[in-house]
């Protein structure tokens, strides 16, 4: 079993599906000592609402202690080999990783890349640097992906659709006034792929495709539960007959760290918004978003208020599923 949950690339189906078995165990049965006398280091370098709640509560109810560092413009660390540290941060990585390590027995980590370098960004350095350096167990609280709102997401596709193994889900690129980070989009790639869905990407155009190392792993995953993994810019085409719809914005990679472009190439795009039209096309698809949402937006009222609306549900997994990571990296999967 992975020693770290940075992706959900890195776990098996079978090793995910024994996640989300233990996510449904403690949702039933939320208050369990089982990291009593533990300590979690919540690192925070953008801020949250559902992350940073689900886990401090998540923590507190199986007996650990959490510690949160809110490190936005407070706490700048280096994590390049050989830098020379002449400019802002005044501690590196390696030092930071390995001091925690001493303090606590996880840690848990929220970066957002900035997106000026994606050739550098792609690497999720912070992330990896804590992975390398640290002692202990570290969790993803979102950095270039985002595996914790993902299995969330998978729980409750569960409980709405029992298996999902060939139901045919629609991840929807969405407008937004703004270039929003690809993470959440990559990870729900990777978990419906990987859990014998038929994935389809809908975006507007080619510039709206995902970094290749996620659309490759898709494909791969797909393949190997014989299932398929498709793109399209066709709306009715990635409607028609989907048990579920999936909506997330992000920037334009080509536009990277331009932001007036990608808002102008995005705006001809709003029409992607999910509606009840497009929702009528479904096999009575659910839908869902990570939050926070842009209602009217992203969706309309209509579908975000339905019964088919997962929204609430997959918010509140975040809690279950966390305590479920938590756990497992540090007691081992449930036998």
């Amino acid at each position: 079993m992975p020693k770290n949950f940075l992706t959900t690339a890195d776990w098996s189906r079978l090793e995910l599906e024994a996640l989300l078995a233990d996510a449904r165990a403690l949702k039933a049965s939320p208050h369990q000592k089982r990291l009593e006398g533990k300590s979690i280091a919540l690192v925070f370098y953008n801020p949250s609402l559902r992350t940073r709640t689900s886990f401090q509560v998540g923590a507190h109810q199986l007996g650990a202690q959490a510690v949160v560092l809110d490190a936005a413009g407070t706490w700048p660390v280096e994590f390049s080999d050989g830098a020379v540290m002449d400019g802002d941060p005044e501690e590196h990585a390696k030092e930071a990783a390995r001091v925690l390590s001493r303090y606590v027995d996880l840690i848990c980590i929220r970066a957002f890349p900035k997106f000026k370098n994606w050739a550098e960004e792609r690497e999720d350095p912070m992330l990896s640097a804590f992975a390398k350096y640290a002692t202990v167990p570290i969790i993803n609280m979102e950095t270039i992906v985002h595996p914790c709102q993902e299995l969330a997401m998978l729980l409750a596709l569960q409980e709405a659709h029992g298996d999902l193994d060939g139901k045919k889900f629609v991840m929807t690129w969405t407008y937004h006034p703004k270039p929003l980070n690809t993470a959440v989009a990559n990870s729900a790639i990777l978990a419906a792929t990987k859990m014998g869905m038929d994935v389809t990407l809908l975006c507007p155009t080619k510039d709206y495709l995902l970094d290749e190392r996620y659309m490759d792993a898709g494909a791969q995953f797909a393949k190997e539960n014989g299932r398929s993994f498709s793109v399209t810019h066709d709306i009715a085409e990635a409607y028609q007959g989907a048990d579920a719809v999936y909506a997330k914005s992000w920037g334009p990679l080509p536009l990277l760290g331009n932001v007036p472009a990608q808002q102008e190439m995005s705006a001809p795009f709003k029409h992607f918004i999910v509606d009840e039209e497009k929702m009528a096309m479904t096999n009575n698809a659910t839908f869902s978003h990570c939050l926070p949402m842009r209602r009217n937006v992203k969706a309309t009222d209509a579908v975000a208020d339905s019964p088919r609306s997962l929204i609430i549900d997959e918010a509140e997994n975040r809690l279950h599923v966390q305590k479920a990571v938590m756990s497992a990296v540090l007691k081992g999967l449930p036998q």
